[in-house]
Protein backbone atom coordinates (compact mmCIF):
# COMPACT_ATOMS: atom_id res chain seq x y z
CA UNK A 1 0.00 0.00 0.00
CA UNK A 2 1.17 3.36 -1.26
CA UNK A 3 1.79 5.66 2.08
CA UNK A 4 0.45 9.02 1.09
CA UNK A 5 3.03 12.40 1.33
CA UNK A 6 1.50 14.81 3.33
CA UNK A 7 1.68 18.66 2.68
CA UNK A 8 1.18 21.61 5.49
CA UNK A 9 0.28 25.01 3.61
CA UNK A 10 0.42 28.02 5.28
CA UNK A 11 -1.80 30.97 4.27
CA UNK A 12 -4.10 27.80 2.38
CA UNK A 13 -7.25 29.88 2.26
CA UNK A 14 -5.68 32.93 0.19
CA UNK A 15 -5.77 33.06 -3.39
CA UNK A 16 -2.74 30.68 -3.98
CA UNK A 17 -2.46 28.73 -1.31
CA UNK A 18 -6.19 27.00 -1.89
CA UNK A 19 -5.02 26.51 -5.62
CA UNK A 20 -1.94 25.12 -3.88
CA UNK A 21 -3.89 22.84 -2.05
CA UNK A 22 -6.13 21.71 -4.70
CA UNK A 23 -3.53 21.21 -7.02
CA UNK A 24 -2.15 19.23 -4.03
CA UNK A 25 -4.75 16.50 -3.33
CA UNK A 26 -4.85 16.42 -7.45
CA UNK A 27 -1.46 15.08 -7.20
CA UNK A 28 -2.39 12.31 -4.80
CA UNK A 29 -0.91 14.40 -1.43
CA UNK A 30 -2.75 14.15 2.06
CA UNK A 31 -2.83 18.39 2.73
CA UNK A 32 -3.66 20.17 5.51
CA UNK A 33 -4.42 23.69 5.71
CA UNK A 34 -3.34 26.19 8.02
CA UNK A 35 -5.24 29.20 8.27
CA UNK A 36 -6.29 31.86 10.44
CA UNK A 37 -10.33 32.17 10.34
CA UNK A 38 -11.57 28.86 10.81
CA UNK A 39 -14.90 29.91 9.36
CA UNK A 40 -13.15 31.57 6.18
CA UNK A 41 -11.06 28.56 5.80
CA UNK A 42 -13.95 26.06 5.79
CA UNK A 43 -16.27 28.02 3.34
CA UNK A 44 -13.01 28.34 0.81
CA UNK A 45 -11.97 24.20 0.98
CA UNK A 46 -14.53 23.00 2.97
CA UNK A 47 -13.34 19.09 3.02
CA UNK A 48 -10.03 20.24 3.88
CA UNK A 49 -8.29 19.14 7.67
CA UNK A 50 -7.48 22.65 9.13
CA UNK A 51 -5.37 23.85 11.97
CA UNK A 52 -6.34 27.42 12.79
CA UNK A 53 -3.13 29.76 13.91
CA UNK A 54 -2.21 33.34 13.21
CA UNK A 55 1.10 33.41 11.89
CA UNK A 56 1.78 36.79 13.81
CA UNK A 57 1.46 35.23 16.60
CA UNK A 58 3.78 32.87 18.81
CA UNK A 59 2.46 29.33 18.05
CA UNK A 60 4.48 25.73 18.79
CA UNK A 61 6.19 25.70 15.21
CA UNK A 62 7.56 22.25 16.25
CA UNK A 63 4.41 20.99 16.96
CA UNK A 64 2.79 22.47 13.73
CA UNK A 65 4.75 20.80 11.15
CA UNK A 66 5.90 17.73 12.49
CA UNK A 67 5.16 14.24 10.75
CA UNK A 68 4.87 16.59 7.15
CA UNK A 69 7.10 15.62 3.89
CA UNK A 70 6.75 19.41 2.79
CA UNK A 71 5.66 22.53 3.99
CA UNK A 72 4.45 25.05 1.41
CA UNK A 73 4.41 28.90 2.85
CA UNK A 74 2.12 30.84 1.00
CA UNK A 75 0.68 33.14 3.48
CA UNK A 76 1.88 37.04 3.28
CA UNK A 77 0.34 40.62 3.44
CA UNK A 78 0.71 43.43 1.44
CA UNK A 79 1.18 46.06 3.80
CA UNK A 80 1.37 47.09 7.56
CA UNK A 81 -2.23 47.80 9.15
CA UNK A 82 -4.87 46.65 11.55
CA UNK A 83 -4.71 42.93 10.77
CA UNK A 84 -1.08 42.54 9.65
CA UNK A 85 2.57 43.55 10.28
CA UNK A 86 5.08 42.76 7.39
CA UNK A 87 8.35 41.81 9.79
CA UNK A 88 6.55 39.73 12.30
CA UNK A 89 4.44 37.63 8.73
CA UNK A 90 7.09 37.79 6.52
CA UNK A 91 10.44 37.49 8.32
CA UNK A 92 9.70 36.70 12.10
CA UNK A 93 7.36 33.93 11.13
CA UNK A 94 9.76 32.69 8.69
CA UNK A 95 12.41 32.47 10.78
CA UNK A 96 10.54 30.19 13.66
CA UNK A 97 9.59 27.84 10.72
CA UNK A 98 13.47 27.44 9.35
CA UNK A 99 14.58 27.07 13.03
CA UNK A 100 12.31 23.88 13.59
CA UNK A 101 12.76 22.83 9.89
CA UNK A 102 16.95 22.56 9.85
CA UNK A 103 17.92 19.01 10.53
CA UNK A 104 14.92 17.65 9.08
CA UNK A 105 14.22 15.99 5.89
CA UNK A 106 10.90 18.10 5.09
CA UNK A 107 11.18 20.19 2.16
CA UNK A 108 9.66 23.97 2.05
CA UNK A 109 8.24 25.66 -0.73
CA UNK A 110 8.46 29.31 -0.03
CA UNK A 111 5.95 31.50 -2.00
CA UNK A 112 7.89 34.88 -2.36
CA UNK A 113 7.22 37.75 -5.20
CA UNK A 114 9.46 38.24 -8.04
CA UNK A 115 11.26 41.51 -7.71
CA UNK A 116 12.20 41.81 -4.27
CA UNK A 117 14.89 43.44 -3.20
CA UNK A 118 16.07 45.07 -0.15
CA UNK A 119 16.92 47.98 -1.44
CA UNK A 120 12.96 48.38 -2.86
CA UNK A 121 11.21 51.86 -1.84
CA UNK A 122 7.76 49.38 -0.66
CA UNK A 123 8.58 47.73 2.54
CA UNK A 124 6.59 44.72 1.10
CA UNK A 125 9.31 43.52 -1.45
CA UNK A 126 12.36 44.95 1.28
CA UNK A 127 10.32 42.12 4.09
CA UNK A 128 10.12 39.47 1.49
CA UNK A 129 13.79 40.09 0.86
CA UNK A 130 14.82 39.58 4.48
CA UNK A 131 12.45 36.91 4.55
CA UNK A 132 14.24 34.90 1.29
CA UNK A 133 17.44 36.08 3.00
CA UNK A 134 16.55 33.76 5.93
CA UNK A 135 16.07 30.62 3.73
CA UNK A 136 18.96 31.46 1.51
CA UNK A 137 21.17 31.48 4.54
CA UNK A 138 19.74 27.84 6.36
CA UNK A 139 20.14 24.66 6.15
CA UNK A 140 16.99 23.78 5.14
CA UNK A 141 15.67 22.02 1.86
CA UNK A 142 14.00 24.71 0.52
CA UNK A 143 12.89 26.40 -2.89
CA UNK A 144 11.77 30.14 -3.45
CA UNK A 145 9.33 30.46 -5.96
CA UNK A 146 8.75 34.13 -6.99
CA UNK A 147 5.19 35.15 -9.12
CA UNK A 148 4.86 38.33 -11.41
CA UNK A 149 0.95 39.32 -11.11
CA UNK A 150 -0.99 35.83 -10.55
CA UNK A 151 -4.33 35.70 -12.73
CA UNK A 152 -6.74 33.04 -11.83
CA UNK A 153 -10.67 31.89 -12.02
CA UNK A 154 -10.56 33.40 -8.61
CA UNK A 155 -10.67 37.16 -7.98
CA UNK A 156 -8.41 38.62 -5.07
CA UNK A 157 -5.95 41.47 -4.68
CA UNK A 158 -4.30 42.26 -7.96
CA UNK A 159 -5.86 40.18 -10.09
CA UNK A 160 -9.54 41.33 -8.38
CA UNK A 161 -8.43 45.10 -9.37
CA UNK A 162 -7.58 44.39 -12.97
CA UNK A 163 -10.81 43.03 -13.59
CA UNK A 164 -12.76 46.06 -11.63
CA UNK A 165 -10.62 48.48 -13.81
CA UNK A 166 -11.31 46.74 -16.95
CA UNK A 167 -14.99 47.00 -15.67
CA UNK A 168 -15.32 50.39 -15.32
CA UNK A 169 -18.04 51.53 -17.94
CA UNK A 170 -17.91 54.27 -20.69
CA UNK A 171 -14.93 56.03 -20.02
CA UNK A 172 -11.34 54.18 -19.46
CA UNK A 173 -9.03 55.37 -16.74
CA UNK A 174 -5.54 55.60 -17.91
CA UNK A 175 -3.24 55.21 -14.93
CA UNK A 176 0.81 54.23 -14.56
CA UNK A 177 0.99 54.30 -18.40
CA UNK A 178 4.34 53.82 -18.65
CA UNK A 179 4.59 50.74 -15.70
CA UNK A 180 5.59 47.20 -17.15
CA UNK A 181 3.49 44.14 -16.36
CA UNK A 182 3.87 40.48 -16.80
CA UNK A 183 1.71 37.78 -15.36
CA UNK A 184 1.55 34.37 -14.92
CA UNK A 185 -1.42 31.99 -14.35
CA UNK A 186 -2.67 30.34 -10.85
CA UNK A 187 -2.76 26.96 -12.24
CA UNK A 188 1.25 27.19 -13.23
CA UNK A 189 1.95 28.55 -9.92
CA UNK A 190 0.23 25.76 -8.64
CA UNK A 191 1.73 23.19 -11.03
CA UNK A 192 5.44 24.44 -9.95
CA UNK A 193 4.13 24.20 -6.22
CA UNK A 194 3.45 20.48 -6.89
CA UNK A 195 6.58 19.94 -8.78
CA UNK A 196 8.49 21.27 -6.06
CA UNK A 197 6.75 19.20 -3.65
CA UNK A 198 7.09 15.99 -5.50
CA UNK A 199 11.13 16.50 -6.02
CA UNK A 200 11.35 17.37 -9.23
CA UNK A 201 13.13 20.64 -8.63
CA UNK A 202 16.53 21.00 -7.14
CA UNK A 203 17.01 21.91 -3.67
CA UNK A 204 18.12 25.85 -3.28
CA UNK A 205 16.49 26.75 -6.25
CA UNK A 206 14.91 30.26 -6.37
CA UNK A 207 13.17 31.03 -9.77
CA UNK A 208 10.38 33.66 -11.15
CA UNK A 209 7.01 32.24 -12.37
CA UNK A 210 6.25 34.56 -15.04
CA UNK A 211 5.48 34.74 -18.70
CA UNK A 212 8.24 35.78 -21.10
CA UNK A 213 6.86 38.65 -22.34
CA UNK A 214 5.41 42.08 -20.52
CA UNK A 215 3.20 44.66 -21.44
CA UNK A 216 2.26 48.12 -20.17
CA UNK A 217 -0.76 48.18 -17.42
CA UNK A 218 -3.19 49.90 -19.29
CA UNK A 219 -2.51 47.10 -22.33
CA UNK A 220 -2.89 44.74 -19.77
CA UNK A 221 -6.35 46.15 -18.49
CA UNK A 222 -7.62 46.43 -22.55
CA UNK A 223 -6.98 42.86 -22.82
CA UNK A 224 -8.88 41.78 -20.01
CA UNK A 225 -11.60 44.17 -20.82
CA UNK A 226 -11.87 42.50 -24.18
CA UNK A 227 -11.77 39.25 -22.47
CA UNK A 228 -14.93 39.86 -20.61
CA UNK A 229 -16.49 41.03 -23.48
CA UNK A 230 -17.19 44.48 -22.73
CA UNK A 231 -17.61 46.84 -25.38
CA UNK A 232 -14.70 49.24 -26.42
CA UNK A 233 -14.53 52.96 -23.93
CA UNK A 234 -15.62 55.43 -25.50
CA UNK A 235 -13.71 57.96 -24.10
CA UNK A 236 -10.46 58.24 -21.99
CA UNK A 237 -9.64 59.73 -19.23
CA UNK A 238 -5.56 60.56 -18.33
CA UNK A 239 -5.71 59.92 -14.17
CA UNK A 240 -3.42 62.54 -12.64
CA UNK A 241 -0.46 61.02 -10.61
CA UNK A 242 -1.47 63.16 -7.81
CA UNK A 243 -5.08 60.80 -7.85
CA UNK A 244 -3.81 58.25 -7.48
CA UNK A 245 -1.56 59.37 -4.34
CA UNK A 246 -4.53 60.92 -2.63
CA UNK A 247 -6.42 57.54 -3.24
CA UNK A 248 -3.41 55.25 -2.13
CA UNK A 249 -3.13 57.59 1.11
CA UNK A 250 -7.19 56.54 1.78
CA UNK A 251 -6.56 52.95 1.58
CA UNK A 252 -3.73 53.56 3.99
CA UNK A 253 -5.81 55.01 6.35
CA UNK A 254 -8.88 52.28 6.20
CA UNK A 255 -5.96 49.58 6.06
CA UNK A 256 -5.59 50.67 9.75
CA UNK A 257 -9.24 49.81 10.44
CA UNK A 258 -8.87 46.56 8.51
CA UNK A 259 -9.23 47.16 5.15
CA UNK A 260 -6.66 44.95 2.73
CA UNK A 261 -7.30 47.45 -0.61
CA UNK A 262 -5.32 46.75 -3.55
CA UNK A 263 -5.18 50.62 -3.81
CA UNK A 264 -2.99 51.05 -1.23
CA UNK A 265 0.37 52.63 -1.44
CA UNK A 266 2.67 49.39 -1.67
CA UNK A 267 0.33 48.36 -4.55
CA UNK A 268 0.73 51.23 -6.67
CA UNK A 269 4.18 51.87 -6.07
CA UNK A 270 4.83 47.59 -7.52
CA UNK A 271 2.58 48.76 -10.25
CA UNK A 272 4.30 51.68 -11.14
CA UNK A 273 7.97 50.63 -10.74
CA UNK A 274 6.73 47.63 -12.76
CA UNK A 275 5.99 43.82 -12.73
CA UNK A 276 8.12 41.92 -13.98
CA UNK A 277 10.20 38.43 -14.04
CA UNK A 278 13.12 36.38 -15.60
CA UNK A 279 11.54 32.97 -16.91
CA UNK A 280 15.19 31.30 -17.64
CA UNK A 281 16.32 30.38 -13.86
CA UNK A 282 12.66 28.30 -13.80
CA UNK A 283 13.83 26.52 -17.44
CA UNK A 284 17.14 25.73 -16.56
CA UNK A 285 15.94 23.77 -12.83
CA UNK A 286 13.44 21.76 -15.06
CA UNK A 287 10.27 23.91 -14.63
CA UNK A 288 7.54 23.55 -16.93
CA UNK A 289 7.37 27.48 -19.02
CA UNK A 290 4.14 29.83 -17.93
CA UNK A 291 1.48 30.23 -19.55
CA UNK A 292 1.14 34.04 -21.64
CA UNK A 293 -1.48 36.26 -20.57
CA UNK A 294 -3.67 35.41 -23.90
CA UNK A 295 -3.07 31.73 -23.30
CA UNK A 296 -3.99 32.19 -19.50
CA UNK A 297 -7.64 34.13 -20.30
CA UNK A 298 -8.00 31.55 -23.12
CA UNK A 299 -8.25 28.82 -20.59
CA UNK A 300 -10.94 30.58 -18.71
CA UNK A 301 -14.55 31.22 -19.49
CA UNK A 302 -15.80 34.73 -19.37
CA UNK A 303 -19.14 34.20 -17.57
CA UNK A 304 -21.85 36.72 -16.52
CA UNK A 305 -20.62 36.33 -12.91
CA UNK A 306 -17.24 37.57 -14.24
CA UNK A 307 -18.49 40.60 -15.41
CA UNK A 308 -21.06 41.61 -12.47
CA UNK A 309 -17.96 40.99 -10.20
CA UNK A 310 -15.80 42.83 -12.27
CA UNK A 311 -18.69 45.92 -11.93
CA UNK A 312 -19.33 45.28 -8.63
CA UNK A 313 -16.10 45.28 -6.55
CA UNK A 314 -15.85 48.71 -7.97
CA UNK A 315 -19.26 49.27 -6.18
CA UNK A 316 -18.25 47.67 -2.51
CA UNK A 317 -16.01 50.65 -1.42
CA UNK A 318 -19.19 53.17 -2.75
CA UNK A 319 -21.85 51.11 -1.00
CA UNK A 320 -20.06 51.46 2.11
CA UNK A 321 -19.13 55.02 1.71
CA UNK A 322 -22.80 56.07 1.25
CA UNK A 323 -24.45 53.83 4.06
CA UNK A 324 -21.30 55.56 6.48
CA UNK A 325 -21.85 58.61 5.38
CA UNK A 326 -26.01 58.45 5.70
CA UNK A 327 -25.96 56.91 9.51
CA UNK A 328 -23.12 59.22 10.35
CA UNK A 329 -25.07 61.78 9.44
CA UNK A 330 -28.20 60.95 10.29
CA UNK A 331 -27.28 60.52 13.78
CA UNK A 332 -25.31 64.00 13.81
CA UNK A 333 -28.46 65.89 12.54
CA UNK A 334 -30.74 63.52 15.77
CA UNK A 335 -28.10 65.43 18.17
CA UNK A 336 -27.57 68.50 16.63
CA UNK A 337 -31.96 68.83 15.43
CA UNK A 338 -32.96 67.18 18.75
CA UNK A 339 -35.53 69.58 20.18
CA UNK A 340 -37.10 69.99 16.27
CA UNK A 341 -37.02 65.83 16.13
CA UNK A 342 -38.67 65.83 19.68
CA UNK A 343 -41.13 67.77 18.52
CA UNK A 344 -42.45 65.44 16.06
CA UNK A 345 -43.15 62.69 18.54
CA UNK A 346 -44.60 65.56 21.90
CA UNK A 347 -47.37 66.87 19.18
CA UNK A 348 -48.53 63.33 18.77
CA UNK A 349 -48.97 62.77 22.97
CA UNK A 350 -45.63 61.72 23.86
CA UNK A 351 -44.20 63.36 26.84
CA UNK A 352 -41.07 65.47 26.43
CA UNK A 353 -38.78 63.23 28.39
CA UNK A 354 -39.80 59.91 26.41
CA UNK A 355 -39.69 61.97 23.28
CA UNK A 356 -36.30 63.41 24.06
CA UNK A 357 -34.94 59.90 24.58
CA UNK A 358 -36.25 58.42 21.96
CA UNK A 359 -34.33 60.44 20.16
CA UNK A 360 -31.46 60.89 21.68
CA UNK A 361 -30.91 57.05 21.83
CA UNK A 362 -31.75 56.79 18.14
CA UNK A 363 -29.08 59.44 17.14
CA UNK A 364 -26.35 57.29 19.21
CA UNK A 365 -27.46 54.01 17.36
CA UNK A 366 -27.44 55.45 14.04
CA UNK A 367 -23.95 57.34 14.97
CA UNK A 368 -22.57 53.99 16.28
CA UNK A 369 -23.09 51.63 13.08
CA UNK A 370 -21.88 54.32 10.44
CA UNK A 371 -18.93 54.47 12.67
CA UNK A 372 -18.70 51.10 12.74
CA UNK A 373 -19.40 50.02 9.00
CA UNK A 374 -16.19 51.22 8.72
CA UNK A 375 -14.24 49.30 10.58
CA UNK A 376 -13.55 46.23 8.66
CA UNK A 377 -14.31 43.56 10.97
CA UNK A 378 -17.52 45.19 11.98
CA UNK A 379 -18.69 45.77 8.67
CA UNK A 380 -21.32 43.17 7.78
CA UNK A 381 -22.76 43.11 11.37
CA UNK A 382 -23.05 46.61 10.86
CA UNK A 383 -24.78 46.19 7.82
CA UNK A 384 -27.53 43.77 9.88
CA UNK A 385 -27.57 46.57 12.21
CA UNK A 386 -28.63 48.70 10.31
CA UNK A 387 -31.42 46.85 8.35
CA UNK A 388 -32.83 45.62 11.99
CA UNK A 389 -32.92 49.03 13.19
CA UNK A 390 -34.46 50.23 10.00
CA UNK A 391 -36.90 47.74 10.15
CA UNK A 392 -37.25 48.92 13.75
CA UNK A 393 -37.60 52.20 12.96
CA UNK A 394 -40.62 51.21 10.31
CA UNK A 395 -42.28 49.11 13.13
CA UNK A 396 -42.30 51.56 16.20
CA UNK A 397 -42.96 54.63 13.70
CA UNK A 398 -46.02 52.97 12.12
CA UNK A 399 -47.37 52.03 15.83
CA UNK A 400 -46.81 55.84 17.08
CA UNK A 401 -46.84 57.89 13.94
CA UNK A 402 -48.74 56.07 11.15
CA UNK A 403 -49.79 59.38 9.61
CA UNK A 404 -46.26 59.65 8.57
CA UNK A 405 -46.70 57.48 5.69
CA UNK A 406 -48.63 59.76 3.82
CA UNK A 407 -45.89 62.40 4.54
CA UNK A 408 -45.09 63.83 0.88
CA UNK A 409 -41.32 64.07 2.28
CA UNK A 410 -41.53 60.19 2.45
CA UNK A 411 -39.40 60.02 5.57
CA UNK A 412 -40.84 56.23 6.12
CA UNK A 413 -40.99 55.20 2.42
CA UNK A 414 -37.11 56.28 1.83
CA UNK A 415 -36.04 54.03 4.69
CA UNK A 416 -36.61 50.90 2.29
CA UNK A 417 -33.97 51.89 -0.59
CA UNK A 418 -31.23 52.00 3.05
CA UNK A 419 -32.63 48.66 3.71
CA UNK A 420 -31.83 47.25 0.06
CA UNK A 421 -28.39 49.09 0.18
CA UNK A 422 -27.12 47.62 3.94
CA UNK A 423 -28.37 44.05 2.29
CA UNK A 424 -26.48 44.70 -0.90
CA UNK A 425 -23.43 45.76 1.25
CA UNK A 426 -23.54 43.05 3.52
CA UNK A 427 -23.26 40.16 0.41
CA UNK A 428 -20.38 42.58 -0.93
CA UNK A 429 -18.30 42.38 1.83
CA UNK A 430 -18.32 38.69 2.11
CA UNK A 431 -14.35 38.58 1.71
CA UNK A 432 -13.44 35.22 0.20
Amino acid sequence: MTVKRKALVLGAYGLIGAACCRALLAAGFEVTGVGRSARTAQRVLPGLPWVTADLARPLDWAGLVAGYDVVINASGALQDGLRDDLETIHVTALSNLVSVLEGSDTRLVHISAAGVSEGSETEFFRSKARGDAVLKASNVDFIILRPTLVIGPDAYGGTALLRATAGIPLVEPVVMPDARVSCVALEDVAGAVVQAAEGGIATGTIADLTEAESRDFPKTVTILRNWLGFEPWSRRLRVPGVVLQGIGFGADLLGWLGWRSPLRTTAIRQLQSGIEGDPEPWRRAGGRDCATLPQILARMTPTRQERLFARMWVMTPVTVAILALFWITSGLIGFAQRDVAAEVLTSRGFGLTSAMSFVLIGAAIDLGLGLAILWRAAAQWACLGMIAVSLGYLGAGTLMTPDLWADPLGPFVKVLPGIALALTGYILLEER
